[in-house]
């Protein structure tokens, strides 16, 4: 049981392992800015927690640095310290929570990318006329695109358990969607390890994928915490 709760570590961010929903033009977009040769080179994004706003900067981060790019995620402590030159993408989370040298910073590293040929994510709490930061930080993130991004649905999430289940062969019934949602994280890089652990003991066992065993890996997940 240990071993399988071990298993349950949710899953690094992806565009791919990102569950669209009413989000697929930022997701779109993303996918863009982290190409090669990106229509638009700012981009920022915002939500409610849970939306996708973490997902997406560190999956743009990620893609890019598959596509052969250099890319970085930073935080408040590195906005000073980064080289635009050397950065073909740079993701910065959370821009609602820097203090006021890191908004300075990052002020200026969009005028010096803007400048350049670099790209910038950035992710906040609020749409950027509504962002508690620098009026002139404000006005830097809504000269770029500007996404809203909105939590999946249950029946997103359903849809998408599914859908990954069915791709490891795998037949979900609504008892067990229903038991997940109610009692697992509700992201979905976890939900969707946990099916990934359900298809593991479901070969371990020779045990059909039911509520029990659902209950089972859960708890097995709590035990390891």
């Amino acid at each position: 049981m240990h071993q399988l709760a071990l298993a349950l570590a949710p899953l690094p961010p992806t565009l791919a392992n990102f569950v669209p929903g009413r989000n697929g033009e930022a997701l779109a977009a993303v996918a863009d800015l982290a190409g090669n040769a990106p229509r638009e080179r700012f981009v920022y994004l915002w939500g409610e927690p849970g939306s996708g706003r973490t997902h997406l900067a560190r999956a743009a981060v990620q893609a890019a640095i598959e596509n052969g790019l250099r890319a970085s995620l930073v935080d408040a402590s590195a906005l000073g310290a980064l080289t635009p030159s050397t950065e073909a993408l740079v993701a910065v989370d959370d821009a609602n929570t820097l203090p006021e040298a890191a908004q300075v910073a990052l002020f200026d590293l969009h005028n010096q990318l803007r400048a350049g040929t670099g790209r910038l994510l950035v992710t906040g709490d609020h749409a950027p006329r509504n962002l508690n930061v620098r009026e002139d930080l404000r006005t830097r993130l809504a000269a770029g695109l500007a996404f809203e991004l909105h939590p999946p649905s249950d029946a997103e999430r359903a849809e998408a358990l599914k859908a990954h289940a069915a791709r490891r062969g795998l037949t979900l019934d609504d008892a067990v969607v229903d038991y997940l949602l109610a009692r697992a994280a509700r992201d979905m890089l976890t939900l969707v390890a946990v099916i990934d652990a359900l298809d593991r003991a479901s070969l371990e066992r020779s045990r059909a994928v039911t509520v029990p065993l659902v209950r089972e890996v859960l708890a097995g997940k709590k035990e390891a915490q």
